[in-house]
């Protein structure tokens, strides 16, 4: 971590000196713990991330000791302004994260604050069991701070809320005291310390004083969040009272979780679920009260305007194709559960009926088999960020999307609500919990404007009015925050208010615990408070791409609206370097918000081309997952690629960066004296020289020169049939030109008349590009694409295939061209080049391939697929085009990035970090792979890597084909 030392406070300086923690007290860390998921962004005074229980309790005694106000943190996504403050942000996401006890007959766990969700299922599942508060952001919501919401999820109607799991909560105070939070009874109030029988008393005398009030104000809704839980407090909830369920949904303002304990369901063996379509939006609405007299375990809403955001995003267009029929105004996704599977059929009859019943006939998609429902629930899960990918400076705000009404009201509530949004010039989006009246719905609104504050506050008014005239709550899942905590007085009147000002008073009499939020908050509407405030500076500043589809730079950084999908630990690519260093500024959204402070001045004038932004965008390593799997396409790659390029426009360019940007350029000639070249790794001490003054890590190998590159020349000009240009990558020309040689005999055993591209100039071929944008180098990758769009564009123009064997050089021209140079040529050759995987595979289903194949036995075949390939979901052609052969078995390593990234993994400073990611999935899998089996893998990064982390050989999946194919 870059630190001046300046900036190192005494209140810093104790933090390092009495905890293990670290301790992160400069502007960039500041900065990037500012904002969470909401519109608010307020600087803290620092960061600190515990190792352990006892750095969480030395953090708050010095915190306390200097009057300095503490904000619990777990993965940043709250919607409301929980997770800002002014104080000291603690993020208990990156050690306190662990199953601290299981106990599967009770069907009880104690948990960390920090363990997210999936996680801990992932845990649990072994035992049948899981933890059904099933929230839409599970791949990153941490227990802590779904404890601290009151989070409810898609299967509340049958499971509830957080308050009915949480069984009891270990915490600390503002003081530093801790206390067991349960539920009281056989003498256990009475056999605790003084002090904490005085806290009892207190509590409980306040809670019989305003029974009455609390029955008379409390909406009688199950989403209820708002405020504090003073319901169990009363005389009426005495005999099951529990202490900690006053915790739930107090987001950090009593006292700070470090262990919870947690009531656990039996996993149903059977689901089934229905899509049920609707020509509108209001007859979906009217009709979800019938539905739910089915007994389903969710009823779920997706809009019209939801499936339209969600056809332009790469990662759902495929998906949305399974289950949505025809232009539907809006979907309900109907889920039953059990034990047994023929009676959730007969419910999906039966849901068939009602909706026929109800004027809409053969309207349900049913989904039975688990991985269409995961497709199904995948889309809806990503409601929010697909909600928030709309382009431009209008977005859906968070204000009144936790309303909750009753079913009977539900129909007129959302129209009464259209019509308002209608009032203010706006629209609003809808998505989410039908099943209990609780819908996020959102309007459209530019916070950087005065006028949108102005909407803000007057469309959040009229709407709470309206909650309150159907006796509804107007916060009913993601808490109170900057955004609901003032208006708890219109909703539960001042007596309540007063009563929720003396409990905090009761735990934090100093206000020490994340103040402002639930009692004695600020106006919503606060701009100053706001992520653009009045003075947010948009960026006039150059750019070496193109980023007009986003309206600019800065706009395209602004697309990350902070909900974390890049946290997420599943199989899927996104984020590497986050995986393994779970530090924040090493996620995609850490980084775009670095780009998005230091773009709009607020990291100071020379922030964006600084070392300290350097050192945030070093572990990118451009795998283009976020491109595909942030729905809200933050494409980070891009990004880096920009910032290089003034970066280095500054500060000049090290001979490492250029030998790698400029080998498609001297390759010609150093492949001449390739056994020279090669020597760095042949004689000893070479290595180590190499890495002292070149900065290559001594640890690996480099690629090695071949003494026969790939040429044009190689062709036999013996086949007739229909043409196909093979691209030549530099990669693969110079380093494995084996692999070109496959793949041009794949061809030509088809009879395909190849035609080499980059036989214009043996001294210069054809280049993608790759390595120049790697480096930032933007200008001379311009350079390339235009002798690619010279050479390449009368191949498209007459239909002539273009096919490429290695994918970052394929996926270069078909994603990065455009931005280089715009227009219809780029665009067309962007379109019209492929892998040779799905050209052949294209060509074998159109019945236009006639390999003939060995008779071989069963044989196995790992593949690992390249990064830009999952991105750009082109994996299917390799696995299909494997599996066409007679014989062959295809295991798809569910594999992050390998690490490698072209140059990245042999940078001495990257390498522990290249072989960490690697370790994550891909290696320990290879491990595991049976002497006789193949291993495959597109990339030669990626072929590297596995061999030099398992001494196993990989083979480009077109080398495994030939093998396979008579000549």
């Amino acid at each position: 971590m870059i630190r001046n030392s300046t900036q190192d406070s005494s209140l810093a300086k104790r933090l390092r000196k009495e905890t293990t923690a670290e301790v992160l007290f400069d502007e960039f860390s500041r900065g990037l713990y500012s904002t969470d998921a909401s519109i608010y962004q307020i600087k803290p005074l620092g960061v600190v991330v515990p190792e352990t229980e006892e750095d969480v309790l030395a953090t708050l005694s010095i915190a306390n000791d200097n009057g300095v106000s503490v904000t619990m943190r777990g993965s940043g996504t709250s919607q409301c302004g929980q997770t800002v403050g002014e104080g000291i942000i603690v993020d208990v996401s990156k050690h306190l994260n662990r199953l601290i006890k299981l106990d599967p007959e009770k069907r009880q766990a104690v948990v960390q604050p920090g363990i997210v969700l999936d996680q801990l299922n992932a845990l649990l599942k072994p035992h049948k069991l899981f933890f059904p508060v099933d929230v839409s952001t599970s791949s990153r919501a941490t227990i802590g701070g779904m404890t601290a919401n009151n989070s409810c999820g898609a299967r509340s109607i049958r499971y509830g809320k957080m308050v009915d799991n949480v069984l009891a909560v270990n915490a600390v105070l503002a003081d530093g005291s801790q206390m067991h939070f349960a539920e009281l009874g056989n003498g256990t109030a009475s056999a605790a310390p003084e002090w904490q029988q005085q806290m009892v008393s207190q509590l409980l005398e306040l809670g019989t004083r305003e029974t009455k009030e609390v029955a008379k104000r409390f909406p009688k809704v199950q989403r209820r969040v708002g405020g504090y839980n003073l319901d169990v407090l009363t005389s009426e909830a005495r005999s099951s009272l529990n202490l900690a369920h006053l915790l739930v949904g107090s987001e950090g303002t009593l006292a700070v979780s470090n262990k919870i304990h947690l009531n656990l369901q039996t996993i149903p063996e059977h689901k089934v679920l229905g899509v049920c379509h609707f020509p509108t939006f209001y007859e979906a609405m009217s009709t979800t009260q019938h539905l739910v007299e089915l007994g389903p375990d969710a009823v779920e809403l997706v809009d019209q305007t939801m499936l339209e955001l969600a056809a332009e995003i790469p990662q759902f267009q495929q998906k949305l194709k399974r289950f949505v029929k025809g232009k539907p105004g809006s979907l309900l996704l109907v889920e039953f559960a059990g034990t047994e599977f023929d009676p959730l059929k007969l419910k999906l009859r039966e849901l068939d009926e009602l909706m026929s019943a109800h004027g809409f006939p053969d309207s349900v998609v049913e989904a039975i088999d688990p991985g269409f429902q995961k497709e199904v629930w995948d889309v809806r899960k990503s409601g929010l960020n697909i909600m928030m990918s709309m382009k431009g400076d209008g977005k859906p705000v968070s204000c009144i999307e936790d309303c909750a009404v009753e079913l009977t009201d539900l129909a007129e509530y959302t129209s009464r609500l259209n019509e308002l949004f209608a009032k203010y010039g706006t629209t609003g989006t809808w998505y989410a919990h039908a099943s209990v009246g609780c819908l996020h719905v959102r309007p459209v609104l530019n916070m950087k404007q005065e006028l949108g504050a102005k909407q803000l506050r007057a469309i959040t008014e009229e709407t709470f009015a309206i909650v309150r005239e159907y006796k509804g709550s107007h916060s009913g899942e993601h808490g109170d925050g900057l955004v609901r905590s003032e208006f708890h007085e219109v909703m539960f009147g001042r007596r309540l208010v007063k009563a929720f000002e003396e409990i905090k008073k009761i735990f934090d009499p100093c206000d020490l615990l994340n103040p402002g939020k639930i009692v004695q908050p600020s106006r919503m509407d606060d701009r100053g408070l706001f992520r653009y405030s009045p003075d947010y500076q948009q960026s006039n500043m150059p750019t070496g791409l193109d980023w007009s589809e986003w309206g600019g730079f800065d706009r395209a950084v602004e697309m990350c609206n902070n909900n974390g999908a890049c946290r997420k630990f599943n199989t899927e690519v996104m984020c590497p370097s986050y995986r393994v260093t779970m530090d924040e500024r090493h996620l995609t959204r850490g980084r775009a918000n670095a780009l998005r402070l230091a773009l709009s001045g607020q990291l100071g004038k020379k922030a964006f081309s600084s070392p300290e932004m350097y050192e945030t965008m070093q572990l990118c390593v451009g795998c283009k997952a976020c491109r595909r799997e942030c729905p809200t396409g933050v494409d980070m790659n891009r990004m880096k690629t920009e910032f290089l390029y003034h970066y280095h426009r500054k500060h000049g360019i090290s001979l490492r960066e250029r030998l790698f940007a400029y080998m498609p350029r001297y390759a010609p000639q150093v492949s001449k004296f390739g056994g020279l070249a090669n020597l760095r790794d042949m004689i000893p001490g070479l290595s180590g020289i190499s890495e002292k003054l070149l900065g290559l890590s001594g640890k690996r190998e480099l690629p090695k020169w071949h003494s026969k590159p790939f040429s044009p020349e190689e062709i036999s000009n013996k086949t007739t049939g229909p043409e196909v240009v093979l691209f030549a990558d530099s990669f693969n020309t110079y380093f494995e030109p084996n692999v070109l040689r496959d793949g041009l005999a794949v061809l030509e055993a088809d009879d395909r008349k190849v035609i080499v591209s980059g036989a214009v100039n043996k001294q210069r071929r054809l280049c993608c590009g790759r390595t120049f944008l790697s480096s930032g180098l933007i200008d001379e990758a311009k350079l390339e694409a235009a002798r690619l769009l010279e050479y390449l564009s009368p191949y498209v123009e007459r239909g002539v295939p273009i096919v490429g064997l290695e994918p970052s050089c394929v996926f270069t021209i078909k994603d990065e061209l455009p931005s280089l140079l715009p227009g219809k040529q780029s665009q067309e050759l962007a379109d019209h080049v492929q892998l040779l995987e799905s050209y052949l595979l294209a060509e074998h289903q159109a019945g236009r391939l006639n390999f003939k194949f060995k008779t071989t036995e069963s044989e196995k075949v790992l593949l690992h697929g390249h990064c830009h390939q999952k991105a750009f979901d082109a994996m299917d052609s390799t696995v299909k085009l494997l599996q066409s052969v007679p014989g062959i078995e295809v295991e798809t390593i569910p594999s992050s990035c390998c690490g490698m990234a072209g140059s990245f993994g042999y940078q001495a400073e990257n390498y522990e970090v290249s072989i960490q990611m690697a370790e994550l999935s891909l290696l320990p899998r290879i491990r595991q792979v049976a002497a006789g089996d193949h291993i495959a893998a597109c990339g030669t990064s990626c072929r590297h890597q596995i061999e030099h982390g398992s001494g196993r050989m990989a083979l480009h999946p077109i080398s495994l084909l030939r093998n396979w194919c008579i000549s």
